[in-house]
């Protein structure tokens, strides 16, 4: 028997330094083989896009990045690779108030026209058979059917990113998406290979505490902002320029849920937020969102303590006020979930004149991948030929033919220019897009900017903004999830790198971790500022409306309830804008004392309190000594009270509630006192309550 040759050793890759605006992280070396692109040619750069200089735009001739970014837009067909799990509505925007001037876009200098729109809210790491309540970001695209053209403002419902530089989000993504050896965990970041990642890329930690926030577990699509993430350019009629940043600012004000609610929601009822979108337009409870814009100039730029060209970083509203400028409503479902929500295609690129690129090396990557990606998921280059993609101004060009052509292209003249017919398309110079005539001097490299170098400063800021619960929240969250991490180097380093934000920070979250012995900050050339003021605007806690316009309540009776008083609250609940759904033990409904049938809406074990923002109990006593024993009963009333949320209750229902270990606080209203239920359910959870039931670390 022959011996098995040995395998060629590899060329090893010595220890590096590898620099990111100026931070220098250790990437061990070791038997490392030289990475190469598909061609084996190999690549020096991994980090940086190539650049016309330090903070000039993103070349073209980068085919590095090309291929990388390429490869990684045709790797699943026909699933979206991200946000593949998302969920549509149809309406209109219009504006209240004109940026004439300012921009020569019809769309932004026109008041009171009804531009029609669709907006698809979505998850970004989960596949399409996910759940809507796991942690993450939440995409938030909007495309208007201007009359001279689409514009798509693809954003999330948090302003930073993890990344600076597009030539990472395949790394990022196939980091944070299912290990691909075993395919799972799916629609989670809680495992090695994401925090692996993040660990060693410090340009990740501001927006790892957005993440780890509760802005990562909205209640509703309708309760939550979303950003345009980028800075663009607004052009006028004179080709000036003045840099802007958009956000949607939802009329319902923002909310949440708590974690342990995210995981039993996802169980209950993992299409919660699907389902709330769709219930609300259905009923007409229209969702509502301003359009706000931030805009400044060169020179504000120029003396802003960040460079506003750096994704991981946002300009607080207290430095620079949004002016509000028109509403988003959506107020039609859509007619066929794969025809459009699934079918429709967004693109940083779709904007109209008057809106233009930044040298955001992000943005320019992106600007890239959205079109290519559409080329494998919708079948080809017609994709924008599709109902839910097709602009409705007129569409005329040259472009001919390719797989799916739906639209008949008459003539024979398919080149420009051209004389043999008349009415043929032509170039409009003065009416067409143009591009910011902007001078552009410099070495072509790859670098990042130094501007770009400090990583911890509005990490530090965004934390120090939060209210002492949702900090609490904060750490909770990285805890649960380095805990699911299993290498313990990674947990090191991820707490190395916390430290670089608040030695507090990083001890607590070590302390939830049980790690002994010091924490060892990870060396940074730049240290996090400690002077950067606190942001209101970035707390949810602190923007809340209060309220209970479209909530639900939740009413747990069984046979022997009193009707009257059911139908009481039911009358209060829908005077003050929510509604009332009620829970039995079976889905028939229960008997009540006068012998009349309170119909239910939801079986007790199939309507878990989880899905409510307040419950309501009306039992009379014999029914509340009997659900003592149900732990279907007595889990609906301990969720409840340990998920901080109000909870009204007759005197008849005390013997479940002590069965369900509630300790009456100020959230707990005992009597029938609907309007004392209903004032302290608008103010929303009950947060002293938090330490009682849960640990604080």
């Amino acid at each position: 028997m022959s011996k098995a040759k040995p395998k060629k050793a590899s060329a090893a890759v010595p220890d590096q330094q590898v620099g990111v605006g100026g931070e220098l992280h250790q990437v061990s070396g070791g038997a490392h083989p030289q990475m190469t692109n598909q061609r084996g040619l190999v690549v020096g750069d991994d980090e940086n896009s190539l650049k016309a200089n330090p903070r000039g735009p993103v070349l073209i001739e980068d085919h590095f990045l090309v291929e990388k970014t390429q490869h990684f837009d045709h790797e699943r067909i026909p699933e979206r690779v991200v946000h593949a799990r998302g969920f549509g509505a149809k309406g209109y925007f219009q504006l209240t108030d004109s940026l004439k001037g300012i921009t020569k876009a019809r769309v932004l200098t026109q008041l009171g026209v009804k531009i029609p729109l669709f907006t698809r809210f979505s998850t970004v790491a989960g596949n399409m058979g996910s759940a809507d309540t796991a942690r993450d970001v939440r995409g938030f695209a909007v495309k208007m059917y201007t009359d001279e053209g689409n514009w798509d403002i693809v954003g999330n419902n948090i302003p930073v990113f993890f990344i600076q530089d597009a030539i990472k989000f395949t790394d990022l993504i196939h980091a944070a998406k299912q290990e691909p050896d075993r395919g799972f965990p799916q629609a989670q970041t809680a495992h090695d290979t994401f925090w692996d990642f993040v660990s060693l890329v410090p340009e990740s930690t501001h927006m790892l505490m957005w993440i780890m926030s509760d802005r990562a577990i909205p209640r509703s699509f309708r309760m939550m902002e979303g950003f345009g993430v980028h800075t663009f350019r607004l052009i006028n009629e004179a080709g000036d320029s003045t840099y802007v940043k958009f956000h949607w600012r939802p009329k319902l004000g923002m909310a949440s849920v708590i974690w342990d609610e995210a995981l039993k929601i996802s169980g209950a009822d993992p299409d919660f937020h699907r389902r709330d979108l769709w219930n609300a337009i259905a009923e007409g409870n229209f969702p509502e969102w301003e359009l706000g814009v931030q805009l400044f100039d060169e020179d504000f730029a120029n003396k802003f303590e960040f460079d506003v060209l750096d994704a991981t970083k946002l300009i607080p509203e207290e430095t620079l006020p949004l002016r509000i400028i028109g509403k988003m409503v959506l107020d039609q479902n859509v007619d066929n979930y794969f025809a459009e929500t699934e079918q429709v295609a967004f693109a940083t690129t779709d904007v109209v004149p008057g809106i233009d690129f930044s040298n955001d090396p992000l943005l320019q990557g992106r600007n890239l991948s959205y079109i290519d990606t559409q080329l494998s998921r919708l079948g080809g280059p017609n994709y924008e030929q599709i109902p839910v993609n097709a602009p409705r101004c007129p569409m005329r060009n040259m472009q001919r033919d390719g797989h799916m052509t739906m639209i008949p292209q008459l003539g024979r003249v398919s080149y420009s220019p051209s004389s043999l017919e008349s009415d043929t398309p032509r170039q409009d110079p003065a009416n067409g897009f143009s591009s910011f005539h902007a001078a552009e001097q410099g070495d072509k490299l790859r670098i990042r900017p130094e501007s770009f170098a400090d990583h911890f400063s509005q990490a530090l800021m965004f934390f120090n903004s939060q209210t002492e619960t949702e900090q609490n929240h904060i750490v909770s969250a990285f805890i649960f999830e380095l805990s699911k991490v299993d290498t313990k180097a990674i947990r090191e380093r991820m707490v190395g790198q916390l430290a670089n934000v608040s030695s507090t920070i990083a001890q607590r979250v070590a302390e939830g971790l049980g790690m002994l012995g010091p924490i060892k900050p990870t060396a940074t050339t730049v240290a996090a500022r400690t002077d950067l003021p606190p942001s209101d605007a970035l707390s949810i806690a602190k923007k809340m409306i209060p309220g209970l316009s479209t909530k639900v309540i939740g009413c747990l009776v069984a046979d022997g309830s009193d009707a009257k008083a059911v139908l009481a609250l039911q009358k209060a609940v829908i005077a003050a804008g929510a509604s009332l759904k009620i829970i039995a033990p079976k889905i028939g409904g229960a008997i009540a004392s006068d012998k009349t049938l309170i119909e239910a809406d939801f079986q007790l074990a199939g309507g878990p309190s989880v899905l409510f923002d307040s419950v309501c109990v009306s039992l009379s006593e014999a029914g509340a000594t009997l659900l003592s024993t149900e732990a279907a009963a007595v889990a609906w009333v301990h969720d409840a009270f340990a998920h901080l949320k109000v909870i009204g209750a007759n005197t008849a229902s005390r013997s479940l509630l002590a069965a369900a270990g509630v300790v009456e606080d100020e959230g707990v209203v005992i009597g029938n006192n609907t309007k004392s239920y209903l004032s302290r359910a608008a103010q929303g959870r009950i947060w002293d309550r938090e330490p009682s039931v849960r640990t604080v670390y």
